[in-house]
């Protein structure tokens, strides 16, 4: 696949800018939110609202021209390696995209209550946004890290965002958690950078086509411990323990969009893997690693998921099986395997999103966070005074249907049950695995899905039952307006997928397809004259 770069000295066409959008939009409004006053919350969800759909608009637009060409942005438009490249290829793009139907939908959901449940939640949910599309576009280490702490600062506030003892204690043990990897990131980054004299990408992938012995062994030593700190985001076992619990005392809205940070580490493994280690000397460098990291990883969350017994924390070790997943799929080696994985990572987010959200409604007054007390002095108003929401009907069974239906879905989502795209998504795994000869780690990877998915379908029918047919004193769930438009988005994306599948597994196809060829990466990033080995 040949790729796109812009040579030209100045750039010509506005379209061209969309690459930078997408990270220079939301920091501006979020900014903007915090010289306001809090009180503005209707004006703020409004900006939040109109940022976040454009952000949806330029995604999908990045989706369609990164299918024609990669697009390389340059800032200033000073050339790789020298200055900061943004790349928007089919993989980053199609991450983005991911993003930002996760975070449309979470942020309708959140104008329900949680939206006014504290001080600057608009601007937080923005920054998060931001740090996470810049993580997925851009084209060196030390701008990675940067978008890295962003994203995880502004989620350290989404965290602790509603207040409470509970969350106050799974945000500390979360902050802690992700301190230490952020350390080992910036000890991997040194290292990288002592050894090879660049922390570009593409300069990366170049230079090593002809290292020193000793700089290979320390470039090595550096990666290892700079995936530590991927695995650490990713959640894999056993360096994910803090996920489940984080991620059931957040609020539903925060949860949702924080399920996509996870796959923000599945994608930097996914591209450097395949970037610096899918051919040359190093090829293969850390993959029975990943192999391992991954099949443990889905066995960790599967027995979580057998033990869980509320709906948020089964969606948090949903969340690490899909992650799992995808980077088993890597370690196999399989490109058709890593294709399918990559289809069953949109359906599997989305659904994990979706569950966040449903286990909020119908978990509604019996979750003790909702009596919380304030933490910060300027959480004046009361979140949960419903007296101007807007209902669908009134709280009668009608709304316990919509909330089955809902729950049906993300269950076949997640358990890989057909007609939906999980199970097209692990179908796919399991044609990519069998094509050819069979190896061992082929038939682990097809247990470990097989024996996953049954872990994860019976759970989730006895949650179904237990807060959807067996009879409650409570009074039945009211749906509101902005929480079953949120639900029924990220629902009706699942089904697209599935209704698409054809489609979306062949985007799927050629996004491997253009990951194992890294001398297009390169060539597209650095230019023709700057391909081929040597310093």
């Amino acid at each position: 696949m040949n790729a796109t770069v812009l040579n030209a000295p100045l750039v010509s066409d506005w379209t061209d800018h969309l690459v930078v959008l997408p990270i220079v939009l939301p920091i501006a409004v979020a900014g903007a939110m915090f010289l306001m006053d809090e009180r503005r919350s209707r004006l703020k969800g409004a900006l939040s609202l109109a940022t976040v759909l454009a952000l949806l608009g330029i995604s999908l637009i990045l989706v369609w021209r990164a299918s024609e060409a990669a697009q390389i942005y340059r800032l200033g438009n000073w050339a790789a390696p020298y200055g900061i490249v943004l790349v928007a290829d089919r993989l980053s793009a199609l991450m983005l995209a991911l993003g930002s139907v996760l975070g449309l939908c979470a942020l309708v959901f959140s104008f329900a209550r949680w939206g006014r449940a504290g001080p600057r939640f608009h601007g937080l949910f923005l920054l998060l946004l931001m740090g996470v599309n810049g993580a997925f576009l851009t084209g060196d280490l030390f701008n990675l890290f940067v978008f890295f702490e962003v994203m995880l600062a502004a989620s350290y506030g989404l965290v602790l965002h509603g207040s409470g003892e509970t969350r106050i204690r799974a945000g500390l043990g979360y902050i802690a958690v992700n301190l230490v990897a952020s350390l080992f990131f910036l000890v991997g980054v040194s290292l990288i950078y002592g050894t090879m004299g660049t922390l570009n990408m593409a300069d990366l992938a170049r230079r090593l086509a002809a290292p020193e012995a000793g700089e290979l062994a320390l470039f090595e030593i550096g990666c290892a411990i700079l995936g530590i700190a991927f695995l650490i985001k990713c959640s894999a076992w056993p360096l994910g323990f803090w996920l489940p619990t984080t991620y059931a005392a957040a609020s539903a809205p925060a949860a949702a969009i924080l399920a996509i940070l996870s796959k923000v580490g599945i994608y930097v493994v996914v591209r450097l893997s395949l970037l610096l280690f899918g051919a040359g000397l190093s090829e293969g460098f850390g993959q029975t690693w990943i192999l391992a990291a991954g099949l443990a990883t889905m066995a960790y969350g599967a027995i979580g998921i057998l033990a869980a017994r509320d709906l948020t924390r089964a969606a948090g070790y949903a969340v690490m099986i899909s992650s799992g997943t995808v980077l088993a799929a890597l370690g196999s080696g399989n490109d058709g395997a890593l294709s399918g994985a990559l289809y069953y990572l949109l359906g599997s987010t989305l659904a994990a999103g979706a569950l966040f959200l449903l286990a909020e409604i119908l978990q509604r007054g019996r979750d003790p966070l909702e009596a919380a007390q304030a933490v910060f002095a300027d959480e004046y108003r009361d979140p949960f005074d419903d007296a101007d929401a807007t209902e669908i009907g009134r709280a009668i069974p009608a709304a316990v249907a919509l909330l089955g239906s809902g729950f049906l879905v993300c269950t076949l989502m997640l358990a890989g049950v057909p007609p939906l795209s999980g199970f097209v998504g692990k179908l796919a795994i399991f044609t990519g695995l069998t094509t050819g000869t069979m190896t061992a780690s082929a038939w682990w990877l097809i247990t470990a899905l097989t024996l996953s998915s049954f872990a994860t379908l019976m759970p989730m029918v006895r949650l179904g039952i237990k807060n959807l047919w067996v009879p409650s004193d409570d009074p039945p769930p009211v749906l509101r307006l902005s929480e079953f438009t949120a639900l029924a988005g990220l629902l009706a994306a699942c089904v697209a997928l599935a209704v698409w599948g054809g489609p979306a597994l062949a985007y799927a196809d050629d996004t491997v397809r253009w990951l194992a060829q890294p001398q297009d990466y390169v060539r597209a990033v650095l230019g023709p004259t700057r391909e081929g080995g040597g310093s």
